[in-house]
């Protein structure tokens, strides 16, 4: 019997959306991308709003359960489709697992708060038109250095955050990571750093991120 693809919605080009994507494609699962116009409110009315109560993106729907949190999403995709695609995407044990969250959990805390300013700062805002702030530039760029400084040190250690396979850890690193790289003048707080700069490419080289890259282009009309 044939399985109903799971439903996301939001744009591929928000970070969030693009962290679920690269997942579903990691793990070989069949999804329906569902587009939600954000410039018309489309996130605010209320039959989207019952399945992600804080009118944000993504909201995600598999059969008759609902989940909203990229990470959480990731975790769930992971947990139900253990043994399709890349198994060890989020562990195969129970130490491996923790180690693969605490590197998620230091993404979500210290690496994604200054990142995602950064991204907003030097990506979005000048095609929104609206002024940059220097001092916060700054003060986010500094608190980056510091975390990727750790990472650094960490990479020295092993190919990938949570040891030497590649994992849920590192792959919730490419969304930001992209825009920094790709869209700002700052890909240098990768690149200068010869573990962080090797462990880039190699995580923004799969051919699940590459994918998600080409579904973040504008289509032509």
């Amino acid at each position: 019997m044939a399985t109903t693809p799971v439903k996301v919605y939001g744009p591929p080009i928000s970070t969030a959306v693009s962290r679920v994507l690269a997942c579903l494609l990691e793990k070989g699962v069949d999804y329906q991308l569902i587009s939600v116009n954000m410039s018309k409110g489309e996130h605010k009315k209320p039959d989207y709003l019952k399945i992600q109560p804080f009118g944000q993106v993504p909201a995600f729907q598999d059969e008759d359960i609902s989940l909203f949190e990229s990470r959480a999403i990731c975790r769930y995709i992971c947990d139900k489709y253990a043994d399709q695609g890349n198994k060890g995407l989020y562990g195969t044990n129970p130490l491996a697992k923790a180690s693969i969250d605490q590197w998620l959990e230091a993404e979500g805390q210290s690496f994604s708060p200054p990142s995602s300013i950064l991204v907003f700062q030097l990506a979005f805002a000048p095609r929104m038109k609206l002024k940059q702030d220097q001092g916060v530039i700054r003060q986010n760029e500094e608190k980056l250095k510091k975390v990727l400084d750790v990472y650094e040190n960490r990479l020295g250690e092993s190919r990938f955050l949570a040891g030497d396979e590649f994992s849920l850890a590192d792959l919730s690193h490419l969304p930001n990571g992209h825009y920094l790289v790709n869209a700002t003048d700052r890909g240098e707080l990768f690149t200068s750093r010869n573990n962080v700069g090797r462990w880039w490419t190699e995580i923004s080289t799969r051919d699940s991120w590459e994918k998600v890259v080409e579904m973040q282009k504008p289509t032509a009309n």
